[in-house]
């Protein structure tokens, strides 16, 4: 494949392109889903494609290739000469980065264990129902997942870089009953950091501890959020620290730099280089080495999440975070707290422990004014106690609101992935005082 990408490449460079930036991946996954603590369904595949940009005074195209044969090389960089030319300028792009580059050393991105994993994935899942089981589930569902990966990025200005990757993925509800269930996850680049067991252990202990859950009245709660519905957040939070956003009117972050958007206790990085981070990798597309950005620093926002054209228009430099057209981060880091779990729900005087959140809808990207329901586990707490499970609610506020008023963070961090969560994220628990909670509707 990357013989093939070597040669488009030098076609387009010899038909007069300007930029040309490449990126190939050849992967196979596994999946696995249960429900009704049975597995139910399997499915491998492979995939193979590279992704091709290039830019020719000012007019930009992309495609992605998956026929990787010399003949369809060769016509593809026909083509894209010809969709180019053609193509409108874009006058706001500012070129690629210019390399060579040296490249980081990250620890803990792949393990062959994870590559060569095959019957070893279903007897993980059948350890993960047994220990459901174990603890008096009524019943489990979700989903396993796996992946082996090799990726490079070739460019027209000096990149030619590559790496390979492992993860494991892990998703399970628990349930007491049809209205008491938990949730949790856990994700790992190496077989011997992933905690499928413990997030077992947690789905199943909030699904027992969520039997008959009660209406509770509308009004101003602080809220603990766990880990799951605070990453969620998170992740809308760093959406919009994307350029992309930002430019698009669609970011609650425009024109904030230098800003206060968060509590002072609140330090926000982004980190390509995190050991054991799901999304970590040595480049970005752009073939630019990834780097820790401190995007946020006690409560100010500091940068916005660039590409090389994007920092140039801004004056800055890039933060390594290439889509090329759309910046995006890698694994969104939060840094911990103090307070241990039982401390953080012995400060509530009036308030709700949220375990889980689904259907954020924003109202209004550019305010940030959103809404999402609590799903799973939640928990009246009154003067520091776990009163009773509560249901039919609804959280609607606005996210710098919100990121405002975090009070409190706890000391224990979990690193967060999944289909609600779509960019890794390493967050503690956090205390939001003053949270506006109304009645959802069914």
């Amino acid at each position: 494949m990357k013989q093939e990408a070597k040669l488009i490449l030098k076609n387009l460079i010899k038909s007069g392109a300007d930029d040309v930036a490449i990126q190939g991946q050849a992967s196979t996954a596994s999946q696995i889903k249960y429900s009704n603590s049975k597995i139910n369904a399997t499915k491998n595949w492979e995939l193979d494609l590279i992704n091709i940009f290039v830019a020719k005074d000012n007019c930009l195209v992309s495609t992605t290739l998956r026929d990787l044969s010399e003949d369809s090389a060769k016509k593809t960089a026909l083509k894209l000469m010809k969709f180019v030319k053609a193509a409108p300028k874009n006058e706001s792009y500012r070129g690629i980065a210019k390399g060579p580059f040296k490249y980081p050393d990250i620890k803990q991105m792949y393990d062959p264990e994870i590559e060569n994993l095959g019957e070893g994935a279903i007897k993980i899942v059948e350890n993960a129902l047994n220990q459901a089981e174990q603890l008096d589930a009524k019943r489990a569902a979700g989903v396993f997942e796996s992946f082996f990966s090799k990726s490079f990025v070739l460019t027209s200005n000096n990149v030619d870089v590559e790496q390979k990757e492992t993860g494991v993925y892990f998703s399970v509800r628990g349930f007491a009953s049809k209205n008491a269930s938990g949730h949790m996850v856990a994700v790992s680049r190496l077989l011997n950091k992933f905690d499928y067991l413990d997030a077992v252990k947690k789905a199943v202990q909030i699904a027992k501890d969520s039997l008959n859950p009660k209406p509770v009245e509308s009004g101003k709660y602080d809220i603990l959020f766990d880990h799951l519905p605070f990453a969620n957040l998170l992740d809308y939070f760093g959406n919009a620290m994307s350029v992309f956003t930002v430019e698009a009117g669609l970011s609650c972050l425009e024109g904030k730099i230098g800003k206060n958007v968060a509590n002072e206790k609140f330090d926000l990085s982004d980190n390509g280089t995190l050991t054991n981070g799901f999304n970590s990798t040595k480049f970005d597309e752009e073939g630019v080495p990834t780097k820790n950005t401190k995007i946020i620093d006690k409560g100010v926002l500091k940068t916005y999440l660039h590409n090389t054209s994007s920092a140039i228009r801004y004056d800055t430099t890039t933060t390594a975070n290439a889509g090329i057209v759309s910046p995006s981060a890698h694994n969104l880091v939060l840094k911990a707290g103090n307070s241990s779990k039982e401390q953080m729900l012995s400060s509530l005087k009036k308030g709700i422990y949220i375990t889980n959140i689904w259907y954020t809808r924003f109202q209004n990207y550019h305010t940030g004014d959103f809404s999402t329901i609590p799903r799973d586990g939640a928990f009246l707490v009154e003067d520091g106690k776990i009163v009773k499970p509560v249901k039919d609610i609804r959280i609607t506020d606005n996210l710098i609101n919100i990121m405002k008023s975090v009070s409190r963070l706890g000391k224990k961090r979990k690193q967060i992935f999944g289909w609600e969560v779509e960019t890794p994220v390493i967050t503690p628990m956090a205390i939001v005082n003053d949270v506006n909670v109304t009645k959802s509707e069914k």
